[in-house]
């Protein structure tokens, strides 16, 4: 008998769901991409055509909602505190002497240990076991709502496994990002002419933030529990361990490495074993957190000043570091102009890994630690991220040590530096700069631009050395007998550059936008500018004022794009593009004088006829914008079947709710 549409998506989320669960807990992936893909599409289909078996915890709805305008505040119903730090043993014996004073009982209470995971703490509220809530840990009272990107989290339950819990609770946990997806992002980051993230921490808390929840699932950031505050209800447990137990039977990722000791002794001997693990584990980590194992207890010590428990201590980790010479400071240009600081050293091993060079940043940073040429230095390499300098000796110095100064001009092409203010990176402002125009042309002809293929770094730097071209714009007049007189190159592979070139013309103008390398504008800011302008004539000449309102740019991008556009080197370079016939326009731009310009929309629910992309899509082109929370900025919710909380929140703040038909309406499309 074939399973009707609510049997067979049950089975679809079960097997989705184990598949999850061997490849997120296991690292053993017990379907192939392909295969895993083709349920998944099914469950979507199968939801899509019948919303009324959609579940809440259905994997089909860690896929985000739309990106929202603002993070809105939330405060904790439980404040989240910090924890004290313990650097030696000492520390830890002072610890349990304080607490001992108050409470006789915590030398022989025994203690909790788990790794100090170095990533950015959340709260998750779960209300008869759903999740409701996700915030960011903020000062401890107040942070932010980021629910939209916590759900796309794998490791964050939608809906509890079991029973017993609260019926209303906060669960605690890290966010983090695995070692393995900090080098995609980055080397994702540097081919798109973004900022690279200086470690995984900065990275996991920047992904929390993103406005677009489609972001923080394309990083694949993961998080471990560690406490469950009870709001309504009680805790079905009596010590810390207990409560780790718990929160992986309701289906929590918990960190395997914990371990439980029956004194301090017990601590101080493990303490070591924990400081190896940490050079080996996946992900990065800075120390081991211990805690009294009885709950009882932990009523009993209190907190310190509303800030600290006493509870539980770190006992952190100095990061592995060598001590080696600064040979020289040195400056490259990147592609967007930026002018880099870099450190030479003398090859020393950090880490298992020989190091000869570290990043400085930016002037400011070399300034605040005192760095000076010839100095020695002292170098970490603390959980495999880029190798830093944490500063000089200056105790070793004999008067020979040279202070750095930035040079006022490109080292390059010797055009005047700039300094945009309050930015703390120097910049080159001339687009045929030659210390940047090798990575701008590799960067413009990148699949994720504008996708001229077999046109890499070799055949660029021979284009360039042999002055065929200067810069972007020289691309479109090659001609395939130009080519054949070079080395490597044949008449065919010739005329398929030439055919490649030519069909990059096609490309729309959010890629073009981003092919450029203007500084701040990767891809998502490209399309935001493309849509809202729908012109590259339009873009030109609009007031720094005008970018700068678009949602989701701000003033240091529309400072870059009103500065980009008023160099004349830079218009005269897309003056040759628009005669080259290189497309100048966006399909599906919003209107400037559109019926819906400046409102923001919600959507929420299951519209009759339209899909939520397609919806979205009609909203923008009239002007409007799609956020993913109802607020008192909100001007419109469009409300299907089924609509729920946005629904409920729009009453209660008085805001217009329309159905589709009305927005068919308003956008005149009732196609």
């Amino acid at each position: 008998m074939t399973p009707g549409p609510a049997e067979r998506a049950a089975a679809l989320r079960h097997a989705i769901e184990d598949a999850n669960r061997a490849y997120y807990v296991h690292d053993a992936p017990a379907l192939s991409d392909a295969e895993y893909d083709r349920l998944f599409q099914e469950l979507l289909a199968l939801e899509e055509s019948h919303p009324g078996i959609r579940t809440a915890d259905s994997p089909t709805q860690r896929v985000g909602a739309e990106p929202a305008s603002s993070l809105a505040k939330y405060t904790h119903r439980r404040p989240m505190l910090s924890l004290a730090n313990a650097f030696d043993p000492e520390g830890l014996a002072a610890w349990e002497e304080r607490n001992a004073r108050m409470t006789p009982e915590v030398r022989e209470a025994g203690y909790m240990m788990e790794v100090k995971i170095d990533g950015a703490a959340v709260s998750l509220t779960y209300e008869e076991g759903r999740l409701v809530m996700g915030a960011t840990r903020g000062n401890g009272v107040i942070g932010e709502d980021i629910t939209a990107n916590l759900r796309t989290v794998p490791d964050v339950p939608l809906e509890l496994r079991g029973g017993g819990w609260p019926r209303l609770m906060e669960v605690r946990g890290e966010v983090y990002l695995p070692f393995e997806s900090f080098r995609r992002l980055n080397a994702r980051r540097e081919a798109e002419g973004e900022p690279l993230f200086a470690n995984p921490r900065n990275a996991a808390a920047g992904s929390l933030r993103q406005l677009d929840p489609g972001i923080t699932r394309r990083r694949r950031v993961r998080m471990f529990a560690f406490a469950i505050e009870p709001i309504e209800g009680r805790l079905p447990a009596a010590s810390h361990g207990e409560v780790l137990e718990q929160l992986a039977a309701w289906g929590f990722q918990v960190e395997p490495h914990r371990r439980r000791a029956a004194d301090l002794a017990g601590v101080q001997e493990a303490v070591p074993d924990f400081e190896r693990l940490l050079r080996e584990l996946p992900f990065q980590a800075d120390g081991v957190v211990i805690k009294v194992d009885p709950l009882a207890l932990h009523t009993e010590l209190g907190v310190v000043g509303g800030r600290e428990p006493r509870w539980a201590i770190a006992r952190k980790f100095a990061p592995e570091s060598a001590i080696t010479r600064l040979l020289g400071i040195h400056v490259n240009v990147g592609r967007t102009g930026a002018l880099n600081p870099y450190a030479r050293l003398e090859p020393v091993e950090v880490s298992g890994v020989i190091v000869s060079a570290a990043t400085l940043h930016n002037e400011e940073l070399i300034a605040q630690k005192d760095l000076r040429e010839g100095d020695w230095v002292e170098v970490i390499r603390a959980g495999e991220v880029i190798p830093q300098i944490v500063g000089a000796l200056a105790e070793r110095r004999d008067g020979t040590e040279r202070p750095f100064v930035m040079p006022e001009r490109c080292p390059a092409c010797g055009t005047p530096a700039e300094r945009p203010a309050g930015e703390a990176m120097r910049y080159c402002p001339n687009v045929s700069c030659p210390g940047r125009v090798l990575e701008g042309i590799v960067h413009f002809a990148s699949r994720g631009a504008m996708d001229i293929r077999g046109l890499g770094y070799e055949r660029v730097r021979q284009f360039l050395e042999t002055g065929l071209i200067r810069n972007v714009a020289d691309l479109y007049e090659i001609r395939a007998e130009q080519l054949v007189e070079l080395e490597r190159f044949a008449g065919q592979s010739a005329e398929q550059l030439v055919r490649a070139i030519e069909a990059s013309k096609a490309q729309p103008l959010s890629l073009l936008l981003f092919g450029l390398g203007i500084r701040h504008v990767g891809k998502t800011v490209a399309q935001l500018l493309a849509r809202r302008f729908g012109r590259m004539e339009a873009l030109m000449e609009a007031p720094q004022e005008t970018v700068n309102a678009v949602p989701g740019v701000g003033p240091a991008i529309a400072e870059a794009v009103a500065g980009f556009f008023a160099d004349e080197r830079n218009r005269e370079l897309v003056a040759r593009l628009q005669r080259a016939k290189l497309t100048m326009t966006e399909a599906g731009a919003a209107r400037a004088d559109g019926a819906l310009t400046g409102k923001n929309y919600v959507l929420t629910g299951t519209l009759p006829t339209l899909t939520r992309g397609r919806a979205t899509e009609l909203i923008e082109r009239a002007g409007g914008r799609v956020t993913g929370s109802v607020s008192r900025q909100t001007h419109t919710v469009v409300a299907g079947d089924d609509a729920g909380g946005k629904l409920d929140r729009a009453r209660a703040l008085g805001v217009e709710v329309i159905d589709e038909a009305e927005l068919l309406r308003r956008v005149g499309d009732e196609t």
